[in-house]
C-alpha cells in the first residue's frame, strides 16, 4: 500500500494558549480554525507536506513525535534553545541529517530536521 500523509494533529490542553505558543515561539501561521462559533481546533500554514494542526482535547499530549523539515536547523536551534523545553539537543544523525527535539506547552514532541 502506498500512502501520502495529508494531515496530522497534536492534542493540547488549551487551544488559545497553544496557538499563542506555536505562533509566537515557533513562528507558525494559523490558516484555519473550527468550529467557527467556538474553535477548539487550528491548523497551520504548510508547504508540500502534511498539514499540522492542534486540537483542544482532554487526551493530551498526543504521545507522538512530529518532525518538521527545515532549511536552516542551526539558526532555528540558536533561536529556540533557550525559549523551550529541549528533549534532544542539536546533533548529527548517522543517516546524514541534523536535528533537535523540543516539547510544546503540553508535552508534545516536536523535531526539527535538516536533510543534507
Amino acid at each position: 500500500m502506498k500512502t501520502k500523509l495529508k494531515h496530522v494533529r497534536a492534542n493540547v490542553k488549551d487551544l488559545e494558549s497553544a496557538v499563542e505558543w506555536y505562533t509566537n515561539t515557533l513562528g507558525l501561521k494559523v490558516t484555519g480554525t473550527w468550529p467557527h462559533e467556538k474553535p477548539n481546533y487550528a491548523h497551520f500554514e504548510s508547504e508540500n507536506g502534511a498539514i499540522f494542526a492542534i486540537q483542544e482535547d482532554e487526551n493530551y499530549p498526543s504521545y507522538s513525535r512530529f518532525n518538521f523539515n527545515v532549511d536552516d536547523v542551526e539558526s532555528l536551534w540558536i533561536d529556540l534553545k533557550d525559549k523551550v523545553e529541549v528533549m534532544e539537543e542539536l546533533l548529527s544523525t548517522p543517516y546524514g541529517t541534523r536535528k533537535f527535539t523540543i516539547k510544546d506547552l503540553d508535552g508534545n514532541e516536536l523535531g526539527f530536521v535538516q536533510e543534507n
